[in-house]
């Protein structure tokens, strides 16, 4: 998959005390992987979970958000929110 593109999550890792490794891991797994569906990410990411257009992974322990949009077709992943629990559980991040 290409991840499109890594500056948010580096951007977020430097915002966020300890969150730079798992984010990396996170990237270096998507990375290299050729996803068709939901049930293909759940194979290395089992809490993932679709919530309308975009994928949500937990990060750190539940500690963080990251939401992308992927495009299975293309092989792509969109970076669109590195988010806390409680900026997730406000729902801005749909719009």
């Amino acid at each position: 998959m290409h991840v499109i593109t890594r500056r948010t999550l580096l951007e977020a890792a430097t915002r966020h005390s300890g969150l730079g490794p798992p984010l990396d891991i996170w990237y270096r797994i998507a990375k290299k992987q050729v996803w068709s569906n939901l049930a293909d990410v759940r194979v290395h990411f089992p809490s993932a979970d679709a919530v309308g257009k975009f994928t949500v992974f937990n990060i750190k322990g539940n500690t963080y958000r990251l939401i992308v949009v992927i495009q299975y077709d293309s092989a792509r992943i969109y970076i669109r929110h590195v988010l806390t629990h409680a900026e997730y559980d406000k729902g801005a991040w749909k719009q």
